[in-house]
């Protein structure tokens, strides 16, 4: 019988040139993106967990947010985290939520070698708690396919103090950069704000003020001031202005009752063609500020792209809100490690050592080294010389038995 068909023709193993240079091109420009990874350690409170969780939606997307803590790994270090799934998953930082009785810490570390940023969490509240004062939340799936933009507020300039600058340059590096020259419009649906306070007592007076310019990284050492990191998280809608508050309600698919009503023209102009007042739609009231469209005019731009939302065209001049999504963090950092979770106290709010001491702690570190190197090598020699007397033994047996069977 003769043969039906054409032949078989292999494609899975044949690779385009083009198609293989533009998912090398992808894979670089993948490279770059920065990954988080949000965990927590130890056992802490069901509270902590669900704040775990708020953070992880916040770094979407490029976070791992069904990762699933394995229990007896709870005490692992940042190191072996970053060991395991660092080259895996192409993880850059690392956050760490622990607790200490009513202490709460989070370590922000840099993979693979640091440095280590530890911050004490003052306060912090969850995503359901800001949603439940609000009251129109915000409900956007797709707002979270793209990462935020991120605000630093009142971190200083040149002039301010190391710890301040790193802080700055930790929290711009845990999200992308935007391109300004080809961003899109649509991308930016949300801002991550991180707004550095300074807080100068006087007397158990706290005064609020901006970050200063003396470079010498003292935080609250002497008493006298006090460094926080305010942390928000916000959504961007934008709606048109100019347009008539009944007319922008039917674009933006509200369709309000009308069967008290004989024409749509009597719920624009609120009159009948008789010039009488016209009944009102039933479940919407009449006049008063629209919350969509607020009355302070700076927030009216004019989108040079099509943005989000019904009614914002290229060119059209809309109004910006910020609408809150959660959480909110209060922190305040009090330690900062050159390496990952280990090495060198680079700055500490609390504590202050003179360059001998300083000097004595490294010497102690390295000689604490140094013998846990030389034991480590004296175990596994220890290990081989056992390996090597068992084999030895192994093999004198085998010897005597092949001896027995030539007899």
């Amino acid at each position: 019988m003769p043969k039906r068909g054409r032949s078989r023709k292999k494609t899975r193993t044949h690779i385009v040139e083009t198609e293989n240079a533009s998912n090398t091109l992808k894979s670089r420009e993948e490279l770059k993106v920065p990954k988080s990874l949000v965990i927590r350690r130890g056992k802490v409170e069901e509270e902590v967990t669900d704040l775990q969780r708020d953070v992880r939606k916040m770094m979407m997307p490029y976070t791992a947010i069904h990762f699933r803590e394995d229990p007896r790994n709870r005490k692992a270090t940042l190191a072996l985290y970053a060991k395991e799934m660092g080259s895996a998953l192409g993880i850059t930082h690392i956050l760490a939520l622990s607790q200490n009785g009513p202490n709460l810490n989070l370590r922000l570390g840099r993979t693979p070698a640091g440095p280590t940023l530890t911050f004490k969490v003052k306060s912090f509240s969850l995503t359901k708690q800001v949603r439940s004062i609000q009251r129109r939340p915000y409900d956007s799936k797709s707002s979270f396919l793209h990462p935020p933009v991120v605000v630093t507020n009142n971190f200083g300039d040149a002039t301010a103090p190391p710890h301040v600058k790193l802080m700055r340059i930790t929290f711009q590096n845990m999200f992308p950069a935007v391109n300004v020259a080809a961003v899109k419009l649509t991308d930016c649906r949300r801002v991550v704000l991180f707004n550095f306070i300074r807080r100068k007592v006087d007397g158990g007076d706290e005064k609020e003020g901006g970050t200063g310019g003396d470079g010498t990284g003292g935080g609250n050492r002497n008493g006298e001031e006090d460094e926080e990191v305010e942390l928000r998280h916000y959504a961007i809608r934008a709606t048109p202005v100019g347009v008539n508050r009944k007319v922008r309600r039917i674009i933006n698919a509200k369709i309000p009752d009308l069967s008290k009503l004989d024409d749509v023209a009597d719920y624009i102009t609120g009159r009948t063609a008789s010039g009488a007042p016209a009944a009102s739609a039933s479940g919407y009231a009449s006049g008063g500020a629209s919350d969509s469209e607020p009355e302070d005019e700076t927030s009216h731009v004019t989108l040079s792209q099509r943005y989000a939302g019904r009614g914002n065209a290229a060119s059209q001049r809309s109004a910006l809100k910020l609408v809150e999504l959660g959480p909110r963090l209060r922190l305040k950092l009090f330690k900062v490690q050159r390496g990952l979770d280990a090495g060198d106290v680079m700055y500490h709010a609390y504590m202050t050592k003179t360059t001998k001491e300083v000097k004595e702690q490294r010497d102690r570190i390295k000689r604490a080294d140094d013998e846990k190197r030389r034991r480590r090598e004296e175990q596994d020699a220890n290990v081989r010389r056992k390996e090597e007397a068992r084999e030895e033994k192994r093999e004198a047996k085998r010897r005597r038995k092949e001896e027995r069977d030539r007899e």
